[in-house]
């Protein structure tokens, strides 16, 4: 009688521990635009980057701003280029577009110059390419900040890429 009890407690105690284990919610990891732009700065090389920019993230856009009370895309990439990597730029990315090795999207590095035209056929907007399909701009809507370059909305105007020619 007492091992029957012994065994029926058992089978219980199995019972309850598997119901547990099916019951446990599987934990979903969603990776939102914002955390996989924390990913892509977190994977920089250079960490004088990495400071560089979460020094300037959200500065409002001025066009023609050089400080950090406001700053356009090329004013940003000139600053970038010449603090972190010892470059000069042309102040206008018109200008800066023609002062670039020309290299295919798929091969970018980290810190290469990355040319768009919204506005039709000229370069007209310029970011810096970090990793993974992320690069830093002044949006001239958000300010400097860490965006997808394959987002339609720039795959659509993305013209030309590449480093500086030295």
């Amino acid at each position: 009688m007492i091992l029957k009890l012994h065994r029926i407690s058992l089978l219980c105690l199995l019972l309850v521990f598997l119901a547990s284990c099916s019951s446990r919610r599987k934990t979903v990891v969603v990776r939102t635009p914002a955390a996989k732009a924390a990913e892509a700065m977190a994977g920089l090389k250079s960490k004088a980057l990495y400071r560089f920019i979460t020094d300037w993230a959200g500065v409002k856009y001025k066009l023609g701003g050089l400080d950090k009370s406001g700053i356009d895309c090329s004013g940003f990439a000139l600053l970038l280029q010449k603090d972190i990597y010892g470059l000069d730029l042309p102040r206008r990315s018109k200008d800066q577009a023609e002062a670039i090795k020309k290299k295919e999207f798929s091969q970018l590095k980290e810190g290469d110059l990355v040319f768009f035209s919204f506005g039709g056929a000229e370069v007209d907007h310029v970011g810096i390419y970090l990793n993974d399909d992320y690069f830093v701009h002044a949006s001239t809507t958000r300010g400097v900040v860490v965006d997808n370059i394959k987002l339609p909305a720039y795959q659509k105007v993305l013209v030309k890429a590449g480093p500086i020619k030295n």
